[in-house]
């Protein structure tokens, strides 16, 4: 009874860390049968040589990857902790993508470097893979979606204890799936990163004429048969109709902003000056509007102002609609993620 409470102790005092490798399988064979694991940044030599310093490992991960310096201090953070945070008796966490099985080891060795150009992983630690692994369908939502960490080298802390279980024999308690708060996480995260770049791409790519393109295209797919105005046409863009002619009411007359700041009272009653009777106005930004904008708008029931956040929601509406030119603008691909249940 002793040594099974010694056993438990020890287990809850591990520090577990998570590592990450390609999908061809390459690593998996790597790792478990040279029992290792590794990280790559392959242009990066000896880094034992380094002084033991987050400034000099930036420093080294600067010179090598010169052309992402907005990453360094991601990069060189984890090789960092890979070398020097990182003990002797940690235990590893290896979720292998090929297989979808989940792998436990424990740290044997200091940081090591291999220079083989066939190496795909240079930086290296050997590990004692555990024989058995482990199932996904194990752990909850939330602890793969720990492990699934967007970092190739991270520290597991707030679904330690599932794995410490795994590794102790004892019965992985894990949340039931309909109480799972980590179900919405996957949902809203993937949402959110999906909304980002369709806003990012619009506002990189597309200026001006483009944009304005772009918008005719998403408003014909909407059901509206859609053309450019004249130049001498101020503060329209775009003229959109139900009928074939446009001879029909309601006429909507568009104007298109791609810069993504704020957009004035001024802006919008400029459009507003150019209405006829039975016409509406459209006005849509990448950027958002003024108090005084949206209050005006709130004025004019034949007026619409559409921000950059209605605008990604009417893209994801109708992007399935989309004609081969406009999805490679913003190339999206179906998937299914979680639906969190109803209580």
């Amino acid at each position: 009874m002793a040594k099974a409470k010694n056993t438990q102790k020890f287990i809850s005092d591990i520090t577990l860390w998570g590592i990450h490798a390609g999908k061809t399988g390459d690593a998996s064979q790597l790792f478990l049968n040279n029992k290792l694991a590794g990280l790559g940044w392959e242009k990066i030599g000896d880094l034992s040589k380094v002084p033991p310093t987050r400034e000099a490992f930036k420093e080294e991960v600067l010179k090598a990857y010169p052309e992402k310096p907005s990453a360094v201090p991601n990069n060189a953070g984890q090789l960092f902790r890979f070398i020097y945070e990182m003990k002797i008796g940690d235990w590893m966490i290896f979720p292998d993508k090929l297989t979808r099985n989940i792998h436990i080891g424990q740290v044997s060795s200091d940081y090591t470097y291999n220079p083989k150009k066939s190496v795909s992983y240079p930086h290296q630690r050997h590990v004692e893979w555990k024989k058995n692994y482990f199932s996904r369908t194990q752990f909850s939502q939330g602890a793969l979606h720990e492990i699934g960490s967007a970092m190739s080298f991270f520290q597991v802390k707030n679904y330690a204890d599932e794995f410490k279980s795994a590794l102790s024999g004892e019965k992985i308690i894990t949340t039931p799936i309909i109480a799972d708060e980590a179900l919405a996480t996957v949902s809203e995260d993937t949402e959110e990163t999906t909304k980002d770049f369709i806003l990012k791409t619009l506002a990189q790519d597309l200026k001006g004429f483009a944009l304005e393109d772009f918008i005719k295209h998403l408003l014909e797919c909407m059901g509206y048969h859609v053309r450019f105005t004249r130049k001498n046409e101020p503060a329209i863009d775009l003229i959109a109709h139900r009928d074939h002619l446009g001879l029909e009411p309601p006429i909507i007359k568009v104007q298109v902003k791609s810069g993504e700041g704020t957009i004035s009272h001024g802006d919008v009653s400029a459009l507003n000056g150019n209405l006829g009777d039975q016409e509406f106005g459209l006005f849509i930004a990448l950027g958002s509007y003024s108090n005084d904008a949206r209050k005006f708008e709130i004025s004019k029931p034949n007026f619409r102002l559409i921000d950059g956040e209605e605008l990604v929601n009417l893209i994801l509406e109708h992007y399935e609609k989309f004609d081969s030119k406009h999805k490679g603008i913003i190339p999206l691909k179906r998937m299914y993620v979680p639906e969190p249940f109803n209580q």
